[in-house]
C-alpha cells in the first residue's frame, strides 16, 4: 500500500506565516541568525527556534541544516523503527539559504518530521514498512508510505496453504476424471474383444443354414443332414406319404 501527500509552499505563504523575530540578529560573515516562532505538528502550538540564512553556497547551508536535522539528505535512516528517507532539492535549498521566510518554512517541516513519522506509525493501516519525504525545487512536499496488513506473514501463509489445497483438489479431480476415462476405455475395449471373440467362435464352429424341399419329411431331413455332411442323401427310404 502507498500513500502520497503533497504540500505546496505557495499555499503556506498564502495562508500566512509567523513573521521572523529578528531579536538581536548577529552576523558571522554573511550568515544571519534569526530567532523565530516555528509551527509544530500540534495545531496552534509554536516553539522558539533560531534559524540561519545568508549562506553563500548550498553545501554550507546543507551542513548547517544537517547539524540540526541529521536525517535530511543522508539516505535512509530509522525513525520509530521505520526506514525513513528525507530528500530536499538542491534548487530549493538555494532558494531558502538567503530567504528567511522560505528557510523558516523548510525548518518548520524538517523539525515536525519525526512527529509525523510517529503519527503515521500509530495511525496507519497495518504495519508501516517505510516512509519517504521529498521536497522539490518549489517547496512541494511529497510523502510516500509503504506498509503491510500482514507483518508476521500469517495471511500470506494462509493464502499459500489455501492455494495449495485448491491446486491439490484440482489435481485429484483431474486424476479422477482420467481414471474414469481409462475405465470407460477399458470397458469399451473389453466389449469390442467380446464381440470379436464371439464372431471368431461362430466362424470356427461353422454356423450354417441349410434347407431342402420335398414331399417326404424323412427324405427332406436326410437331404438336410447330407448337405451338412457334404454327402448325398440315401435313397429308398421314405414314409410313403403322398401330397
Amino acid at each position: 500500500m502507498s500513500m502520497e501527500i503533497t504540500n505546496n509552499y505557495s499555499n503556506y505563504a498564502a495562508n500566512g506565516t509567523n513573521t521572523a523575530k529578528n531579536n538581536g540578529n548577529m552576523k558571522e560573515s554573511n550568515v544571519t541568525t534569526s530567532t523565530v516562532e516555528l509551527k509544530t505538528s500540534t495545531p496552534g502550538v509554536t516553539r522558539t527556534e533560531q534559524i540561519k540564512t545568508g549562506y553563500s553556497n548550498v553545501n554550507d547551508y546543507s551542513k548547517y541544516l544537517q547539524s540540526k536535522y541529521s536525517y535530511m539528505n543522508t539516505g535512509t535512516t530509522s525513525m520509530q523503527g521505520i526506514p525513513t528517507t528525507v530528500s530536499v532539492s538542491g534548487a530549493f535549498l538555494k532558494k531558502c539559504m538567503n530567504d528567511p521566510e522560505k528557510a523558516k518554512y523548510l525548518e518548520e517541516n524538517l523539525a515536525a518530521l519525526p512527529d509525523c513519522v510517529s503519527y503515521a506509525k500509530s495511525h496507519a493501516l497495518g504495519t508501516v514498512t517505510s516512509i519517504s519525504y521529498e521536497i522539490d525545487a518549489n517547496g512541494n512536499i511529497t510523502g510516500i508510505m509503504s506498509g503491510t496488513n500482514d507483518p508476521d506473514g500469517k495471511i500470506a501463509r494462509e493464502n499459500a496453504e489455501r492455494k495449495a489445497q485448491e491446486k491439490k483438489a484440482a489435481e485429484e479431480k483431474a486424476a479422477k476424471r482420467r481414471a474414469e476415462k481409462r475405465a470407460e476405455e477399458e470397458k469399451a475395449a473389453e466389449r469390442r474383444a467380446e464381440k470379436k471373440t464371439a464372431g471368431e467362435a461362430r466362424k470356427e464352429t461353422g454356423e450354417y443354414t441349410i434347407n431342402a424341399t420335398g414331399t417326404d419329411i424323412k427324405a427332406v431331413t436326410q437331404k438336410v443332414i447330407a448337405a451338412t455332411l457334404g454327402t448325398s442323401a440315401p435313397t429308398g427310404a421314405s414314409f410313403d406319404i403322398k401330397a
